[in-house]
C-alpha cells in the first residue's frame, strides 16, 4: 500500500463509471500517469495523491496512490480528517463537491454541451450542477480554447483559466483483431462514437443511404443510443459493431478510406485525432472545437445534405492520397500528447501549491 505522506492533493473522478468513452479515457490516462509520478513526488516533496472515485475502480491505479470511496452525502457537504493542499475535479458535471478546508480548488472543464440540449430541464439540470461546483472553484482547465471561450462567456467566469490540450493514443503500432464481416479488400468509411444523437450519426445514415457503393462501419460503446440506431431501418451498406476492443478499434482505423466525425458539439473530439496516427483522412463537421482540433489536417462539412458530404469526402480522399499527406496527418496528431498534458497538470499543481518546478 502506499507509504504515508505529509501532505496530500486530491483527484476527484466522481461517479466515473464506464472508461470507454471521452471522460473515461481521459481519466484513465491521467489517472495512469498521475499514478507513474506518485513515487518521485511522494519522496522528493513529500506529497502524496489520493483518487476520489466510484468503489468499483478502487486499485485501478496501484499501490502508489491512495483509494477514496465517493458517497452520495458528498454532493452536499464534503468532510475529510486532513486537509487536502489542492483538490483537482476532473469534470464539470461532477456532482461531488471538494472538501471543506482544501487548498486551491482546480476544475477541468470538457465542454458546455449542455447548452445545445433541446430539453430545457436538461439544461436547467446540467447548468445547475456546474454553477454550484464552479462557485467551489479557484481555478479552471478547458480542454480547448473554444471549450474556454465558452467558459467565460456562458459562466462568466473572471477567475484563473488557462487550456490544456487532451493528448491521444497512438494505436498505430498496437495488435490488431478484424471486424467480423467487414472485407479489408472494400474500402469503407468509419465512425467510432457513442452515437448520441449529438454525434450525429443520423448524418452517416443519410450519407449512406446517397452513396451505396461506398461502405460504412459505425463502431462505439453498447449503449443505448447505439442500440437503438442499430435496431431502426438502416442501409445495407451500413454495419454496427458494438463493444469493439482496442484491437478491433486499430485495424478499423488502419484499414478505413476514412474517418467521419461530424459531430455537432464537442470540448475536444479523440477518435478524430486517434483516426489522424493512422495518416488516415478525417472528415469533421465545422462546428464547436472541431476546426481547432483538426486544423488543416482534416476536411470539413459546412452541413449536412449528402450531396454535399459526398464531395467533401471524394475530395479530402484524393487529398489524402497524394504523396506526402498521410505524414502531414500524423504530424498534426503527434501534437495532442497524453504525457504532454499529464505533465502539464503536476506543473500546475506544482505552481498552485508553491513547489518550485521539477
Amino acid at each position: 500500500m502506499v507509504s504515508p505522506a505529509t501532505r496530500r492533493i486530491g483527484l476527484s473522478f466522481g461517479n466515473t463509471g464506464s472508461l470507454q468513452d471521452g471522460l473515461g479515457e481521459f481519466v484513465l490516462q491521467i489517472g495512469r500517469r498521475i499514478a507513474a509520478a506518485a513515487p518521485a513526488w511522494r519522496e522528493r516533496d513529500g506529497i502524496g495523491f489520493d483518487i476520489h472515485l466510484r468503489e468499483s475502480h478502487v486499485g485501478l491505479f496501484g499501490d502508489d496512490v491512495g483509494y477514496l470511496v465517493v458517497k452520495r452525502w458528498q454532493r452536499y457537504r464534503h468532510v475529510r480528517p486532513v486537509r487536502y493542499e489542492l483538490w483537482h475535479t476532473l469534470h464539470q458535471l461532477s456532482k461531488y463537491l471538494p472538501p471543506r478546508d482544501v487548498g486551491p480548488r482546480v476544475v477541468t472543464v470538457h465542454d458546455l454541451n449542455y447548452l445545445h440540449n433541446p430539453r430545457a430541464f436538461s439544461r436547467w439540470r446540467h447548468e445547475r450542477r456546474t454553477g454550484a461546483l464552479m462557485q467551489r472553484t479557484d481555478h479552471v482547465v478547458a480542454i480547448s480554447r473554444h471549450t474556454a471561450d465558452d467558459v467565460r462567456r456562458h459562466l462568466r467566469w473572471t477567475g484563473p483559466l488557462e487550456v490544456i490540450y487532451n493528448g491521444a493514443r497512438d494505436l498505430s503500432h498496437a495488435a490488431q483483431e478484424p471486424l467480423s464481416g467487414v472485407d479489408a479488400s472494400r474500402p469503407f468509411l468509419f465512425h467510432l462514437s457513442r452515437m448520441s444523437p449529438s454525434k450525429n450519426p443520423q448524418a452517416i445514415l443519410q450519407l449512406a443511404a446517397a452513396w451505396p457503393d461506398m461502405r460504412f462501419v459505425l463502431c462505439g460503446p453498447p449503449g443505448d443510443d447505439a442500440k437503438a440506431l442499430r435496431a431502426r431501418s438502416h442501409p445495407p451498406n451500413v454495419v454496427f459493431h458494438l463493444g469493439i476492443s482496442d484491437a478491433q478499434k486499430a485495424w478499423a482505423f488502419a484499414h478505413c478510406a476514412g474517418f467521419l466525425f461530424p459531430s455537432l458539439t464537442e470540448g475536444f473530439g479523440l477518435p478524430p485525432i486517434e483516426a489522424m496516427y493512422f495518416g488516415r483522412p478525417v472528415f469533421l463537421a465545422r462546428r464547436t472545437c472541431l476546426p481547432e482540433i483538426g486544423g488543416d489536417a482534416a476536411s470539413y462539412f459546412d452541413d449536412f445534405d449528402p450531396t454535399t458530404m459526398r464531395r467533401v469526402v471524394e475530395q479530402g480522399l484524393a487529398r489524402g492520397a497524394q504523396p506526402g499527406r498521410s505524414a502531414q496527418i500524423r504530424a498534426h496528431a503527434q501534437r495532442f500528447d497524453w504525457d504532454r498534458a499529464a505533465a502539464d497538470y503536476l506543473a500546475l499543481y506544482r505552481r498552485l501549491i508553491g513547489l518550485p518546478p521539477a
